[in-house]
This record gives structure tokens, sequence and C-alpha cells, in this order.
């Protein structure tokens, strides 16, 4: 009598591996997969959709014939419209909204806040006032970017100064007040820039900006941010597990042996240099870095090491999917901000009202 063959149920993935595999494709591969493979789908439809529809087949022509050199039999016009027109700001899209929420979720772990958004130390705000001023002063779309970022990082860099000089207790406590207050200071300068503009000229070129757009993006832009936050993200990715330990407090870190004297200025500054370049190219976009690692945060918990490339590529997507109903929806192009705060404002309020699993 022959004994029987044990069997392993279907839904395991590699029935023949060791139990230790598989529970790590079903806990890793298998979660990460599968959003990257949404995401490339949404890429695909972002580059087909638009005012002059292109077949689904023809973008995978032109792709192919741009990155391997084939034959393209798309029409010239399919041609200019997806890799001219749309692909600079499907990848802005991606590398924007990636950027942005991997800073709000550093923000909301290192300040143990779950209202923290990359603006909190006011790095929109000196931004804004840099690209304002660029505006004001009729200077070049470049130059009004390196304003824009160079803002962004002055004025981090003022509430880090005023942070250090006044040294309470609490130091997380005292560099979100001092953001608040010099957030305040550039808003008003903003405000006053907006009052001496020309109304005819330069104050719409200052509101558009201050809303947000994709609309103007190359890939000169993308290839002139994509140094400055991929290198604010390469150590956030690389630190990742000690922000497990920052989230504890401040005394409980550094009992289990981590210097936050160090670690916190780095990982801030890190986050606030991916802020100060997104947001540089193209303007001031809210709710990503507040909405989406929350829900990252529902979808693979509170552990840093998971909740940061969870960010990543959930920032990516949500960024790129307002962008594609930002420029089909209406006649005119609607500004991201806008649509950011229709969406982003009563899916948080959907989400305190019924989660029920904590923040952190």
């Amino acid at each position: 009598m022959t004994p029987e063959r044990e069997t392993v149920p279907a839904s395991e993935p590699l029935p023949g591996a060791p139990p230790h595999i598989r529970e790590r494709l079903a806990t890793l591969v298998l979660p990460v997969l599968l959003p990257i493979l949404g995401l490339l789908a949404l890429v695909v439809l972002a580059l087909a959709t638009g005012r002059y529809s292109v077949p689904v087949g023809d973008v995978f022509g032109i792709l192919a014939g741009k990155l391997f050199g084939l034959p393209m039999r798309a029409e010239p016009a399919m041609q200019i419209v997806v890799l001219q027109v749309r692909l600079p700001r499907v990848l802005a899209a991606l590398v924007v909204g990636a950027g942005l929420a991997a800073a709000g979720a550093t923000y909301q772990g290192l300040f143990r806040n779950p209202l923290v958004s990359p603006d909190i130390l006011g790095v929109s705000a000196g931004a804004s006032l840099g690209a304002v001023l660029g505006i004001f002063l009729a200077l070049p779309v470049a130059a009004i970017q390196g304003l824009a970022f160079a803002g962004g990082l002055g004025a981090v860099a003022a509430v880090y100064a005023v942070g250090a000089a006044v040294r309470r207790h609490d130091p997380v406590l005292t560099l979100v007040l001092a953001g608040v207050a010099i957030g305040a200071v550039l808003g008003s300068a903003i405000s006053l820039l907006k009052v001496l503009a020309d109304p005819y000229n330069q104050l719409p070129a200052i509101t558009y900006w201050l809303l947000g757009s994709l609309a103007s993006a190359s890939l000169g832009d993308v290839a002139a941010i994509l140094p400055a936050i991929l290198l604010g993200l390469v150590p956030l990715m690389l630190l990742r597990w000690r922000m497990n330990l920052m989230s504890l407090g401040e005394e409980e870190a550094r009992a289990l042996g981590v210097e936050t004297r160090v670690l916190r200025p780095v990982l801030i500054a890190a986050a606030t240099l991916v802020t100060a370049a997104a947001v540089s190219v193209t303007g001031v976009i809210g709710w990503i870095g507040l909405l989406v690692p929350h829900v990252a945060r529902l979808l693979v918990g509170p552990d840093f090491r998971r909740l940061l490339p969870a960010s990543l590529i959930l920032g990516a997507g949500y960024l790129l999917a307002v962008d594609l109903v930002a420029r089909t929806i209406a006649p005119i192009e609607v500004p991201l901000g806008i649509l950011t705060a229709l969406i982003g404002a009563p899916f948080f309020l959907w989400l305190l009202a019924s989660g029920k699993r904590g923040w952190a």
C-alpha cells in the first residue's frame, strides 16, 4: 500500500519551496510586484489618453523605437504627442509624486505626528517665495526654478537655526513651531509681491504657479531635479530602519543606541532636498505628502522599512492619476493643487472617520 502524497493548497506560492521562502514571497514580493505592475499600466494609460488619443499598441511601438532604435510605424503626430508632450510630464509626475510621498512619510515618522506634511518646516513657502520673486523680476524659467529650490532649502535652514538657538527641552516641538512662524512670514512676503505684481501678466503667472501644474514640465526639468531627488531618497532608503527607532521618541531612541542629534538633521535635510527639488518644477502640490503615507500605512503597516517603498510607489501613481484627470476632465487643464485638495481632503476625512488602526 503506497503512502498518500502530501498535498499543498493551490493558493500557496511556490509549493515546492521551503516555508520561509513562501512566507517571504507572500509578504514581500507580491505586495511590491503588484503595485509596480499597476503603476506601469497607469503609465501606458497616461501616454495613450488625452485630447489626441493614441492606441496602446502604437505607444509600445513608439517607446520601443525610442529605446532600442526599432522602426516606428506610428504617425509622426503620434510620436510627437507621446515623446515630446506626454512622456516628460509622466516622468515628472512619477518623480515628484514619489518624492513628495517619501518626504511626507519621513516627516510624519520623524515628528511623530500624522498631520505633518512636507511643508511643515516652511519648505513649500520658501520655494514659493523664491519662484514668486523670480516671476516678479521677469527672470528666465531656469532662474525661477533655481530660486524656488534655493528658497525651499533656505527656509528650512532658517527654521533649524531658530530651533538650535531656542534650545527647548523638546526639539521636535521647537522645530514645528519655528516652521509655522517662518512659514507665516514667508507667506506674508508672497502676498506682498502679489499685490505689487503686474495684474495682467505677472499676477496670473504667480497664481498659476502657486496652484501647481505639470503642463510646462520637460525632459530637461526632470533631468535637472532627478539628481537632487535621488540624493535625498538614497539616505532615506538606507536609514529607513532607524526611523522605526526615531518614531519611539527622543529618549527611547537614544536608549536604543541612536544618535538622534546627528540622525535627525540628516533625515530632515534629505526630505527637504527632495521636497524643494520637486516644488521648484511643479509648484506647490498639496496633500500628497499628507495623504499617501496614511494610505501606505493602512496597506503595509507602520514599519518604515516597508512604509517608505510603498509610499514611493503610491505617491508616483497618485500624482500620475491626478495629472491624467487634470488634463482630461475639462476643456482647460485644471491645476493639480485644486484636484489634490478636492480628492485628498474628503478621503482624509473618511480615513479619520472610519480608521480603526493607529497611525503608528
